[in-house]
């Protein structure tokens, strides 16, 4: 029998970006260079008995994301909450029948996230700078943490690193399909 690999804990934090100069100057005062923008088309899925407004902690989603011609598989499981999640993922050589193992083992196809994404490091901190199509500009701060650590610990750590810019940003704790799902609710 093969081992499974060990998941990555993946924890981040997300803001509203009020005035994106700003944030790209303060940015490159603390010498963070970010790269070209990537044009990323994510298909988000969730267990067919999951629903908006249930929990999503201990819940696998899935993700399918294109990006330059290649697609990635990634199943997050939150564990401290939705922005601090065990994760996999991993290369496939095509998306639609990926689509429709997912579908085959239950997944249900739930919010289509594109997006422009800037990616740059800030230490041992990932940076994502993000244009939403149909939700605007986001910064994203990210870190890969030991199981034993706290997932909140280190997001409050992050937010710390965040706030210390100065720039006009609003923290949200909802992730990109959920933040969708509801501008299309009021929309």
């Amino acid at each position: 029998m093969t081992a499974i690999p060990e998941a990555v804990h993946e924890v981040e934090v997300k803001y509203r970006v009020g005035n994106e100069a700003a944030l790209l100057a303060a940015l490159a005062a603390h010498g963070v260079v970010l790269s070209d923008a990537v044009s990323q088309d994510d298909q988000a899925y969730a267990p067919s008995a999951w629903r908006y407004g249930m929990s999503k902690i201990g819940v696998p989603f899935a993700r399918l994301r294109t990006q330059d011609g290649r697609h990635l598989f990634t199943v997050k499981r939150p564990v401290d909450n939705e922005m601090a999640c065990l994760e996999y993922e991993t290369v496939v050589a095509d998306r639609g029948q990926m689509h429709a193992a997912l579908v085959t083992l239950g997944f249900t196809p739930t919010v289509r996230i594109v997006k422009r994404r800037r990616t740059g490091r800030w230490g041992e901190v990932s940076l994502c700078l993000d244009a939403v199509e149909g939700l605007g500009a986001f910064v994203e701060a990210e870190a890969l943490i030991g199981t034993e650590e706290s997932g909140r610990a280190a997001q409050e750590r992050l937010d710390g690193l965040v706030r210390s810019l100065g720039v006009p940003v609003a923290r949200t704790t909802d992730t990109y399909d959920s933040l969708l799902r509801s501008a299309a609710a009021a929309g």
